[in-house]
């Protein structure tokens, strides 16, 4: 197995999100499946993004679609219990932006899972690429965070 970086840590992150695992997460093993991982990282970026105005779901003339996604297990998450969510941008290109994502049992400083997801922005109409605006790119800037602190 190739080289691995080091497990993230709660101090790789610039933006945190606390969310509740549900009844459903677990699966016949007891722990949550891989997939709610990947709805937990659509559920952070995309709920920041809303709250911070960057996105409208039915109304921005401009979106971001997503092209790649990757995630690393470390340890179980479960059902009953909290996750926090650690959000930070790792790459922000003219139509892209690679967002990452760490996910932490209550009060952990490991993370459980580290995943990430690319958005290339495309517009609504044509859905073909369109470069990141300014003020969005401002925003987005805000979550740019080296892991090497």
């Amino acid at each position: 197995m190739a080289d691995r970086p080091p497990r993230a840590t709660r101090a790789d992150f610039a933006h945190f999100t606390r969310l509740q695992t549900r009844w459903m997460d677990n699966d016949a093993y007891g722990h949550m499946n891989n997939v709610v991982h990947y709805s937990l990282f659509d559920t952070v970026v995309n709920g920041w993004l809303i709250e911070k105005d960057l996105l409208d779901v039915m109304g921005s003339e401009s979106y971001g679609l997503v092209v790649e996604t990757g995630c690393r297990y470390h340890a179980e998450l479960s059902f009953p219990g909290w996750v926090d969510a650690g959000m930070k941008v790792s790459k922000l290109g003219t139509s892209s932006i690679r967002y990452e994502i760490g996910l932490f049992d209550d009060g952990a400083d490991l993370a459980a899972a580290e995943g990430f997801f690319v958005h290339v922005y495309v517009t609504r109409s044509t859905h073909k690429p369109v470069p990141i605006d300014d003020a969005r790119r401002a925003v987005l800037s805000t979550l740019m965070k080296d892991r090497r602190h």
